[in-house]
């Protein structure tokens, strides 16, 4: 794992969480650490069991110059799709940065191969930068936790679809959950599980 990308600049670490799954927002979040930073255990979120994590993220705020969480909500995702939707969310995230920073980046680290230029500050996609640079796995472990809390909170109310488990994502319980019991207000109603039950079920309300 790398401190830096450049070595001298200010850099803010981006990275998104629950682009796959059926149900919840999707979350990203920016970190600035200290060009020297390092750590042990720091990873790609989804190498690392929940504790780890837990105890990671205490010491990401602890040690980060800043740090900021965005998201995109389920009809946002409907409506402009889950690319754009997961690059909202980390624009939202990096405005965050900016209102709450004075440190300002001047380079941006984006894990996978998509991004939209923000606010004319360079930044270089990384493909499994949660991977490689510290700043990016930072990000994605703040996104991963946030998300993760956030989908055991909603499962207290919707049992049936174990998001406390899945965390949204399509399992066979999930899915089985669907047929059974049909849509949430938190199900991504443009993603295949869920049209296919909008289309089944509506061809069954029409009269013949």
């Amino acid at each position: 794992m790398l401190s830096s990308f450049s070595g001298k600049y200010i850099e803010v670490g981006v990275d998104e969480v629950g682009r796959g799954c059926l149900a919840g927002t999707v979350v990203a979040a920016a970190v600035i650490l200290p060009l020297d930073f390092e750590h042990d255990t720091l990873t790609d979120s989804k190498q690392l069991t929940f504790s780890q994590r837990d105890t990671i993220e205490e010491d990401i705020k602890k040690n980060a110059i800043a740090w900021a969480i965005g998201e995109a909500s389920v009809k946002e995702i409907d409506k402009i799709n889950i690319l754009q939707a997961s690059i909202l969310a980390m624009h939202r995230a990096l405005d965050k940065i900016f209102e709450a920073s004075s440190s300002i980046p001047e380079l941006i680290l984006v894990d996978g191969n998509k991004f939209k230029p923000y606010n004319f500050i360079p930044y270089q996609c990384v493909v499994k930068g949660d991977s490689k640079f510290f700043s990016i796995a930072a990000a994605s472990v703040l996104a991963k936790n946030f998300r993760d809390k956030k989908m055991m909170e909603l499962a207290k109310d919707y049992p049936e679809y174990a998001w406390d488990k899945n965390m949204g994502y399509p399992t066979p319980t999930h899915k089985k959950a669907i047929q059974k019991y049909g849509l949430t207000p938190y199900h991504r109603m443009t993603f295949k599980p869920c049209a296919e039950w909008m289309i089944t079920n509506e061809l069954k309300r029409k009269p013949k």
